[in-house]
């Protein structure tokens, strides 16, 4: 190195400390934060336990195949599903056998592939209704549900029996036979009603797909009962969740005021959770139900989701920018303080990917100044008492949300995947990085006068067909 590089380093890594040092200021307070927000959460979920207010009160036997309270419509919307809907279709009409029932699967007419699957897996049973929607795909999943809420009404005008409740689900889900009926029986009462989504383990994708198995394990074991017990708004997943009909009808309404043409707002990417929000906004009821059937089994939508980083990041990125970041344009903050609360905890996507990013560049800074400290080019200084104090909660924080991981995941999912989820957080921490910048970047094309498109997950198996190949009984 010449004499000029060597008068420049430690001025170089002074700068650097200097970063060091206001990175770690900005780091540590976040993670306080975001550690006191959870505890909280954390906190009001052992007094739930505590008092036997948790969810998973365990079914009747034989429940799964009573008659309906009324007619139910299940819409599911698809867009290059071929590889997965017909096993859905004859999946749902084995375990859900009530006549009572229609599945309307609504699909496009430039994917020949996926209507030809659905064909094959209706067979001949009636209770089937394939809608091909006249507008080239993909549009956006609201646009395809609105196209089947179409023909339901329609459907409900030529036949004189309107339905009592509407659920929606995905091509790639795999439904619980209590299900269909836990979900009638509550929507006879309630307005809208959110089952637990449990993501299945893939041995090929430990990691990947892995991790979204402790996420929605956490979040539907605790953070979902904790919202439901503080009456707060429930967000609609998507999938696994009911509506009363006319509570539709009405939100249906109010949207055709808007110029929509339907009860799902076309031009949102998360249009399922919107929906969720709006009828706590409007005064209805919700409730999510965390229950467990007569074999100790969580009634709860299964799927598999997706096995490699691109797809989990775009998928992640689709869901940040739709709460976060349209969901702050759409719906705006509560005035309520608890759902107001509830509702930042929905938006911290972007702020936690911030803060995430911000650490793993830390680590590079730290390594940079732990060499030259090796090598005498600098001298390690202390640090202040406040950062250090900072640093010091940062850490136990972690070790608790560490512990609960392990406890929520095990608890489901066994004893290997519980130590898994401790070793997966670094992975989730990388995705959740990755989706905050994609979802910014979405976002502001978006605001440019981009269209918002369906950037759709592909599915390529079906937890069904698994769950034959392992048990054939």
């Amino acid at each position: 190195m010449g004499a000029g590089g060597i008068t420049i380093l430690p001025q170089l890594l002074d700068w650097l400390t200097l970063v060091e040092h206001e990175l770690l200021l900005f780091a540590a307070f976040w993670f306080l934060v975001s550690a006191v927000d959870e505890f909280a959460v954390d906190c009001i979920w052992i007094w739930l336990w505590f008092h036997r207010r948790r969810g998973d009160q365990c079914l009747p036997k034989g429940i799964e195949n009573r008659p309906l309270l009324g007619r139910a419509a299940v819409l599911v919307p698809t867009w290059h599903e071929d590889q997965v809907i017909a096993d859905t279709i004859v999946h749902t009409l084995q375990v859900w056998p009530q006549q009572d029932l229609t599945l309307y699967v609504g699909c496009y007419c430039n994917d020949p592939m996926t209507v030809a699957a659905a064909i094959a897996g209706a067979g001949d049973d009636p209770r089937v209704r394939l809608v091909i929607n006249d507008r080239a795909g993909p549009t956006t999943k609201a646009d395809c549900l609105n196209r089947l809420y179409a023909a339901l009404s329609e459907d409900e005008v030529r036949s004189g029996a309107p339905f009592s409740s509407v659920i929606l689900h995905d091509a790639e889900d795999m439904v619980h036979p209590a299900a269909l009926t836990v979900m009638d029986r509550a929507l006879a009462r309630i307005d809208f009603i959110q089952l637990p989504v449990r993501p299945e383990p893939q041995p090929a994708s430990p990691w990947i797909a892995g991790h979204y198995t402790d996420e929605f394990t956490e979040a539907h074991t605790k953070a979902m009962v904790v919202r439901d017990a503080l009456g707060t708004g429930i967000p609609a997943a998507g999938v696994g969740c009911g509506f009363a009909r006319q509570t539709l009808a009405r939100l249906a309404a109010l949207r055709t005021e808007q110029g929509s043409s339907g009860p799902f707002a076309a031009d949102c990417l998360t249009e399922d959770y919107e929906l969720g929000m709006l009828i706590y906004r409007s005064g209805g009821t919700s409730h999510f139900l965390r229950l467990r059937d007569s074999n100790g089994d969580l009634v709860a939508t299964r799927s598999y989701f997706p096995s490699e980083l691109e797809f989990a990041v775009r998928q992640k990125a689709r869901w940040m920018h739709g709460i976060a970041l349209q969901g702050w344009d759409r719906l705006g903050w509560s005035r309520k303080p608890l759902d107001m609360w509830m509702t930042l905890r929905d938006r911290h996507g972007p702020m936690t990917a911030a803060v995430l990013g911000t650490a793993y560049l830390l680590i590079v800074i730290e390594l940079i100044l732990g060499i030259a400290s090796l090598t005498g080019w600098q001298t390690t200084k202390p640090l202040s008492p406040m950062l250090s104090l900072l640093l010091s909660l940062s850490f136990a924080a972690f070790a608790w949300r560490s512990t609960l991981r392990f406890c929520f995941t095990a608890r489901e999912y066994g004893l290997a995947e519980g130590l898994r989820a401790v070793l997966r957080i670094p992975v989730a921490n990388v995705v959740a990085i990755l989706a905050g910048q994609r979802a910014l970047f979405a976002y502001v094309r978006t605001l440019r006068g981009e269209l918002v498109r369906w950037d759709k997950t592909a599915h390529s198996a079906h937890p069904a067909t698994a769950s034959a190949r392992l048990d054939p009984a």
